[in-house]
């Protein structure tokens, strides 16, 4: 993998934290991650993580993909490739740290959900225990039916987004987000239309949080 790099100052990432999940978690050298994650790759890169127990490993990953990520002892990052980040607001991944406990036979699909209404466009990426993450591709100028979110989720965005959001009720609203933003949403029921001539890419990670929570 060559020559590990001199440590890398990290780059200030969007922050959100609710009683649901942890985004962008801050910490430094040594660290640990305390909570299950889902790891969302908006460039390719690589690198080592030497934990304090004697172990190393080793992590590489490719732009656009999303993993699953258990929580983990201590350890040190070590950059292996160096990345120029090339989105908007230079932003290289997004962690979402899922702080409760999940509930596998939560329902979060109905027969309006994504993966119904547009298979073509929305496929699942991977589902476990806490959480659904499905990804959406959406052609230039084309759209998804109007579907519904049951769960609370966060969508983080590849690409830049210029939509029109149109509820049951017809209203409609531009909606813009550059690559490498995220939000977090409620339950929702929308139409969703691509306003521009690029394909738009993004991800929806659904939490399987237990009722009461």
């Amino acid at each position: 993998m060559g020559a590990p790099l001199a440590a890398q100052p990290r780059i200030p990432r969007p922050f959100l934290e609710n009683d649901q999940v942890l985004i962008n978690e801050p910490h430094g050298q040594p660290h640990d991650h305390k909570l299950d994650r889902v790891m969302v790759y908006l460039q390719a890169g690589s690198e080592v993580l030497h934990f304090l127990d004697g172990h190393d490993e080793p992590l590489k990953w490719e732009a656009g993909e999303v993993r699953w990520s258990p929580a983990s002892g201590m350890h040190v990052s070590q950059a292996i490739t160096k990345i120029e980040p090339t989105v908007t607001n230079s932003v290289m991944l997004v962690d979402i740290g899922i702080k409760k406990a999940g509930e596998p036979g939560k329902v979060v699909s109905t027969a309006l959900g994504a993966l119904q209404v547009d298979p073509k466009d929305c496929k699942l990426e991977f589902e476990n225990s806490k959480v659904r993450v499905v990804r959406v591709r959406i052609g230039p100028r084309q759209s998804v039916p109007m579907h519904e979110h049951v769960v609370n989720h966060v969508v983080v965005y590849f690409t830049d987004q210029n939509v029109r959001e149109t509820s049951p009720e017809g209203k409609a609203e531009a909606v813009q987000h550059k690559a490498g933003d995220f939000i977090w949403r409620g339950p929702c029921k929308h139409k969703v239309e691509n306003l521009t001539d690029k394909p738009l890419d993004a991800v929806v990670v659904e939490l399987k949080t237990p009722p009461g929570h």
